[in-house]
């Protein structure tokens, strides 16, 4: 337990100082690109999240739970075939992007450089995700607090720099900011690939033994296809939503300009906003998914049990407060970003969606650990169901409009808590059994 406190507290001051760098950041952007161009930026950005995603192959979860449940004689020989195959699946990626991306009709409205750029991301994530997990499975997390710090501090200060020194029509303005976050990822290759090389090279002066290529091919997948799934429907599901909102309200009435504009203010500054505590409920995530699988892996259900209440109460005393602030000051707090009393209504709508989704994260978490994959994947496919279908039911109504939308995000995120909480319970002991059943163990 001490061993998770620690590293938890290390990427949660991480991460604090990185929130407040993507607080400034998205100030920024709401300033110099305006409503609607906080709207544009925002309805692509899931888009390229997906692409990243797809590109890091889920490898910092599925390294680091393999490297927390085996001995280190087994680290170098499979950190050496998980290269290899990376090569392989980075390059299939790739080609297939370059052959896709162009076609897709989201980007022809933007500027041409930025299909290029999602490119150039592709190896970037591939390659640093493998040194990600492994420092997360070693539980060397001032690394993966460093590497995350560095990504927000080098885009706030390439976004303010540009900014300042220059003027930009909306469409390049656009790609300054899609640049800086490419240029972020790359400082940040940088430092984790120099640091993983370097334990790389430790290893081999230690007794090594090989798994065997298919054993780790197998276990990698086991773990990666799940969570890669999961992950995609996440992401597409994001990259969704967008078009799924601002179609509710048009139908509702709004002008075409406006729903893009409320969307912005949705998206842009109520989420940022309201998620801001959540680098805690993510440093959580990091920390929980090597020590629940090595748990679990030797049977302390007892372990897992105290860990969970202590995960649990830790985000009730950081949750409550943090959506209490939101709620309370919502109009000064969206007042930094721009002056507009939907903003201000938006996020006092959105509380119970942030307060639950900082329970969610950690839950997730645990599902993962525990090997629960599969069941996070169709709890999420059906929160998504009753969220969408009752986004588009209430938001097209003209007297909802976007508080339908929002009621229906905040149903979403009552039913995922409750499926995951439930399921995590019962896999552990804590639900309808005193002991963990047979076939758990």
């Amino acid at each position: 337990m001490k061993l998770f406190l620690r590293g938890a507290l290390v990427l949660i001051l991480a991460a604090f100082i990185s929130e407040i760098a993507e607080f400034l950041i998205n100030m920024i952007l709401a300033r110099e690109l305006g409503e609607g161009g906080m709207g544009q930026y925002m309805t692509v950005l899931p888009l390229i999240f997906l692409i990243m995603m797809l590109a890091s192959f889920e490898l910092p979860v599925s390294i680091s739970k393999l490297v927390a449940e085996k001995e280190e004689i087994y680290h170098q020989r499979m950190l050496r075939d998980v290269v290899n195959m990376t090569i392989v699946l980075s390059a299939a990626l790739f080609l297939l992007a370059a052959a896709l991306i162009p076609v897709v009709p989201v980007f022809q409205s933007y500027h041409p450089l930025l299909k290029w750029m999602l490119l150039g991301l592709i190896p970037l994530m591939s390659f640093s995700s493998i040194a990600r997990g492994y420092f997360m499975g070693r539980q060397q997390m001032g690394k993966i607090a460093a590497a995350n710090l560095l990504r927000r501090l080098v885009q706030l200060l390439l976004l303010a720099s540009v900014y300042q020194f220059f003027e930009f029509e909306r469409s390049t303005a656009l790609l300054v900011a899609f640049f800086t976050l490419a240029a972020s990822e790359l400082v940040v290759f940088m430092y984790l690939v120099y640091f993983f090389i370097i334990s790389y090279q430790n290893m081999k002066h230690f007794p090594r033994e090989s798994m065997g290529k298919k054993v780790i091919r197998r276990n990698l997948l086991a773990i990666s296809g799940p969570t890669t799934a999961l992950r995609i429907f996440h992401s597409l599901t994001h990259a969704a939503q967008p078009f799924l909102i601002k179609a509710a309200i048009i139908h509702a009435g709004l002008p075409v300009e406006i729903a893009n504009g409320q969307f912005g203010l949705l998206a842009g500054v109520a989420m940022t906003i309201g998620f801001f505590p959540a680098f805690i409920a993510h440093s959580f995530m990091v920390v929980l998914i090597p020590t629940v699988a090595k748990h679990h892996a030797v049977g302390e259900f007892e372990k897992l049990q105290k860990t969970l209440q202590h995960v649990l109460l830790l985000t009730l005393f950081y949750g409550v407060p943090a959506v209490a602030v939101v709620y309370f000051f919502a109009e000064p707090l969206t007042s930094l970003f721009v002056h507009s009393d939907n903003a201000a209504y938006f996020l006092q709508l959105l509380w119970p969606y942030f307060l639950l989704h900082f329970f969610v994260i950690p839950l997730q978490a645990y599902l993962i650990g525990l090997g629960l994959i599969k069941d996070a994947f169709y709890h999420t496919v059906w929160a998504t169901i009753v969220s969408f279908g009752t986004i588009y039911l209430l938001g097209s109504r003209p007297e909802w409009q976007m508080s339908g939308v929002i009621v229906g995000m905040n149903a979403g995120a009552v039913l995922m808590t409750l499926m995951h909480y439930l399921t995590v319970c019962k896999k552990i002991g804590l639900v309808w059994t005193t002991k963990p059943s047979s076939r758990n163990i």
